[in-house]
């Protein structure tokens, strides 16, 4: 049942990102809301969902989005399980824990997309490289503890 209403709502979270969170948007930059979905889902239920939910947010990406194939899949797979290998050391109620995981998360994930995309060959400026990994850090906080409480009432229903 868990795995059928998390990709339910990752479906649900790639709509909303796709159609209403670019109105939002300053200078290109808009949150990721499934990257916050996938470290909140590591973070609440371990490396293995976190991986899942990883692949399959990052699938709908890349399907989705007409870039390098897998890139998106890559990082959030690696995102959702460092983010699940905390999930037996962190406290799970506290508000800082979202605040700092998809902080982290967010330089983790947005880094290793642009490392994979400069091993392949794609030339990158300083500029993207600041618009790319800095900018969306503020708006994926914003979005952090609403999400993430979100996910952790949807996990304890499902309990």
């Amino acid at each position: 049942m868990k795995p059928l209403v998390f990709g339910i709502g990752i479906v649900v979270a790639f709509i909303i990102q796709t159609t209403l969170l670019p109105l939002i948007s300053i200078k290109g930059v808009q949150p990721d809301l499934l990257l916050i979905i996938v470290v909140s889902g590591g973070l609440l239920v371990g490396k293995e969902q976190g991986v899942g939910l990883g692949f399959f947010s990052g699938l709908v990406q890349d399907l989705a989005s007409g870039t390098v194939f897998g890139v998106n899949t890559l990082s959030k797979i690696a995102t959702g399980y460092a983010a699940g290998t905390l999930e037996r050391k962190v406290f799970k109620e506290k508000f800082w824990l979202p605040v700092i995981g998809v902080l982290g998360a967010t330089f983790f994930n947005n880094f290793l997309q642009i490392f994979v995309l400069s091993l392949l060959g794609y030339p990158l400026n300083i500029n993207e490289i600041i618009t790319t990994i800095l900018y969306p850090v503020g708006y994926n906080i914003v979005l952090a503890l609403p999400v993430h409480f979100l996910v952790l009432k949807l996990i304890r229903k499902l309990d």
